[in-house]
């Protein structure tokens, strides 16, 4: 009787363990494509509030006025593009590299699309730290599914390893180079580049720590399951 107990518990904390998984996996993808679309529709917002965006989105938009496409359609275009700098830098994307590349942009477009230009301080302001905010959570949730960075952000790191100059050397680098050249070319550079600018780091920090999930438990004992060690670490794609 006992070895068939044994053996019971044993086939039970088996399953507790794929389940543990399964949930585990779930919560991941619902983070990511959570994350993307909401990072798209907060950029989209921080376009409306025309107070000025982001370097890349200063890119994007400086573009899509040269070009006559939609600026989400542009940013899209610009993901693949960087997406193929990888190669000889020798980057491998994973499933939150292309997602990034396709939902980011349809998702500021359709936000654009909802969402009119705001005229008057009383609606740009609110509209701008509503994108900002939004932006910090986004990037929170996207980052600790940890499916792999964004094609920017691996263009970031792909310099850094090759080069052996500091993260924080190469990404100055590109975004100065980025918001120069999206400049140039008539993106909108203004009070909310720098807002965004000082704020983003900080709400990335905060919401990588609300949104860090955790590693499924693991059964140290027949029938009885450990409490999970503490937060996984999110991988470093920022």
């Amino acid at each position: 009787m006992s070895g068939v107990r044994l053996s019971v518990l044993r086939t039970a904390g088996g399953s507790l363990r794929r389940s543990a998984r399964e949930d585990h996996l779930v919560r991941r993808l619902v983070q990511l494509y959570a994350g993307l679309a909401l990072y798209g529709a907060s950029c989209g917002l921080t376009v409306r509030a025309g107070l000025g965006v982001d370097p890349w989105d200063v890119f994007h938009q400086g573009l899509s006025e040269r070009i006559g496409l939609s600026i989400g359609t542009v940013s899209i275009l610009v993901g693949a593009l960087v997406l193929l700098l990888w190669i000889p830098l020798r980057q491998r994307p994973g499933l939150g590299t292309v997602s990034n590349v396709i939902l980011v942009g349809a998702s500021m477009d359709g936000a654009m699309y909802l969402v009119p230009d705001a005229h008057g301080l009383a609606l740009q302001i609110p509209l701008l730290l509503a994108g900002v905010f939004l932006n910090g959570v986004a990037t929170g949730l996207y980052i600790t599914a940890r499916f792999g960075p964004g094609p920017r952000d691996g263009l970031m790191t792909g310099l850094h390893a090759r080069t052996g100059r500091s993260i924080r050397v190469m990404r100055t680098l590109i975004e100065v180079t980025v918001l120069a050249t999206g400049f140039v070319l008539g993106g909108t550079v203004g009070v909310g580049t720098v807002v965004y600018a000082l704020a983003i780091g900080p709400l990335a920090q905060l919401f990588l720590r609300v949104f860090a999930i955790r590693e499924p438990s693991e059964v140290v004992a027949v029938g009885r399951t450990a409490e999970p060690a503490g937060d996984a670490a999110p991988a470093a794609s920022i």
